[in-house]
């Protein structure tokens, strides 16, 4: 069904191919997962199948990729738009009406099917991702988790044999990534339809794949192979992968379903650990000590003496009283459009602390945020902070102004009254290899996250919001924010962050607080929160349960 034959992709002004020598075959009824690092050109091969790349991308294309046997470079987009729907990884880029069901019918309308057809499929798609309740809501009310699922809706209607979906379920809670994912399983072994997908969220992804096409460094031929031979030489790999490589398991188990049939001897191991040992350890994955430590003594952090940099705030935030706390939330509400988004909310965020924000898409959690900034006023309640507050949103270009990272990085300094390279130094940490001359517009959705989070963070705001902030970046970029936000947390900043990445929140949160439909349902140390929960549970949890482990790099420590 795809063919690609000896592809490389040079971008106009690019010293190196983005990609070079990729050559292999999509089977019709196959999906085939993208795998590699960020800014390895995975988004670029998915742009080749579209047509993308390079009538709208401009850049060179050498080789030859078919689909359903025409030449992409011969077949613009709209020549392809029958045989090929694609979702990037920017929903709002992608949509051209204002409400759900219109969006949902457009592709079909551009393809001249008659009205009872379309009707017909648009109650369909409604039903098969869960959005008949949203059919006559304007898309802009929705969150980012729903409007990714009207963009998958919208290439699902016209039927095409094809569909290239880059990080489909980056913004979507666990709940949601299952049926939007089931959904494609049925698409594949009912229908015939052929999947190509880049997903950085293995753990949710990997065991659907027929088969993997890994990049594992830019510029760098890619290796095909199934899931589990793959997965035994990839750099990167969900963490049950990597508890099978800890405990030796051969082959590697892909799913929790797998892994816990092969780890009643690990069960074991960690049961027999000295009873003190045992407890010690499960307070530490409870609470950490620093954060016990400052909850006893909720001494306000020692303020930076930056000035407050207006674009944290997207130029509207206006100041909120000061508080002991790093912020406290009193019997907050907010409506919105008629809309009770957030309900009788009560809140204390301690210095020091890193708080998950987690629940299902439109639960509340960008709008708590939001609130918390200033962006959003309280219908009642009240908000106060201890200092400066800086929000790195959902949309990082909400904050990116300038033409090159450069230009970002050097009004990010001045804003902040940084050392000149503060913030170049932290992009560089985050996620290295970014070009100073790249335009914003150009970068990933991971890279556009880094650079964003980096302006954000050059100011070292007393109180850091993030939404979504592991949205397109790997798992070794994620590790790399996850040490440098317990820097941060070390030095008494708080941090919130909402979150559908429940890795994320097993790895780094002291706490985790669960919204639904607007109000608080559960509010506790991540461990007694997340463990209760088959939605939100990490891999680790589901595959030692009973045990209360949350991570491998736990376990990694109690057996050593």
């Amino acid at each position: 069904m795809i063919r690609f034959d000896d592809v490389s992709v040079t971008y106009d002004g690019a010293a190196e191919p983005t990609i070079t020598g990729v050559d292999f075959e999509v089977p019709e009824g196959e999906l085939v997962l993208l795998v590699g690092p960020s800014g390895v050109g995975k988004s670029t091969v998915l742009g080749t199948v579209s047509g993308l790349v390079p009538h709208f991308t401009g850049g060179t294309l050498r080789g030859r990729v078919t689909v359903a046997g025409r030449d992409t470079r011969t077949h613009k987009p709209r020549e392809l738009a029958d045989v090929v729907g694609t979702v990037g990884q920017d929903p709002l880029s992608h949509f051209v009406t204002d409400i759900v069901e219109d969006e949902l019918a457009y592709g079909m309308e551009s393809l001249g099917l008659p009205p009872d057809v379309m009707r017909r499929r648009v109650e369909e798609t409604l039903d098969l991702l869960g959005l008949a309740d949203l059919r006559h809501r304007p898309i802009s009310t929705l969150s980012g988790g729903q409007q990714q699922r009207v963009a998958i809706g919208s290439v699902l209607t016209p039927h095409p044999k094809v569909l290239v979906l880059d990080e489909p379920t980056s913004a979507l809670d666990p709940a949601a990534a299952e049926e939007v994912l089931a959904v494609l399983q049925r698409l594949v072994h009912d229908l015939g339809t052929t999947v190509l997908m880049a997903e950085h969220r293995l753990e949710r992804v990997v065991q659907y794949a027929d088969q993997i096409a890994l990049f594992p460094s830019p510029g760098t031929t890619p290796i095909l192979g199934t899931p589990a031979e793959v997965m035994a030489v990839s750099p990167v790999y969900p963490p049950v992968v990597s508890l099978g490589r800890l405990a030796g398991w051969s082959p590697l188990p892909l799913t929790v379903r797998d892994a816990r049939r092969r780890a009643a001897d690990l069960r074991q191991q960690l049961e027999e650990r000295d009873s003190i040992a045992v407890k010690g350890r499960g307070e530490l994955r409870d609470q950490p000590q620093q954060a016990r430590t400052r909850q006893q003594q909720p001494t306000p952090p020692t303020p930076l003496g930056a000035p407050t940099p207006h674009r944290w705030f997207h130029r509207k935030r206006t100041p909120t009283p000061q508080s002991p706390h790093a912020a406290d939330v009193r019997a907050l509400s907010v409506t919105r459009d008629h809309t009770h988004a957030l309900h009788h909310i009560t809140l204390t965020v301690t210095p020091g602390e890193t708080i998950a924000l987690m629940g299902r898409n439109g639960a509340g959690k960008s709008t708590l945020l939001n609130t918390l900034v200033g962006l959003v006023k309280p219908t009642e309640g009240t908000v106060t902070t201890g200092g400066a507050v800086g929000l790195v949103p959902q949309e990082p270009r909400d904050l990116l102004y300038a033409d090159t990272v450069a230009g970002e990085c050097t009004a990010a300094d001045a804003d902040a009254s940084a050392e000149p390279g503060t913030c170049r130094t932290l992009v560089s940490e985050l996620l290295p290899g970014i070009p100073d001359d790249t335009h914003p517009r150009d970068l990933s959705e991971g890279q556009r996250l880094t650079l964003a989070l980096a302006v954000v963070l050059t100011a070292r705001p007393h109180l850091l919001l993030l939404d979504e902030p592991t949205r397109g970046l790997d798992y070794a970029a994620k590790a790399r924010l996850v040490t440098l936000l317990r820097e941060l947390a070390a030095k008494g900043h708080a941090i919130i962050l909402a979150t559908h990445d429940v890795e994320l929140a097993a790895e780094l949160a002291h706490r985790v607080v669960l919204l639904a439909e607007g109000e608080v349902i559960a509010d506790g140390p991540t461990a007694d929160v997340v463990v209760s929960s088959p939605s939100f549970a990490p891999q680790v949890t589901k595959i030692l349960a009973p045990q209360r482990w949350l991570t491998v790099t736990q376990v990694r420590e109690a057996l050593a």
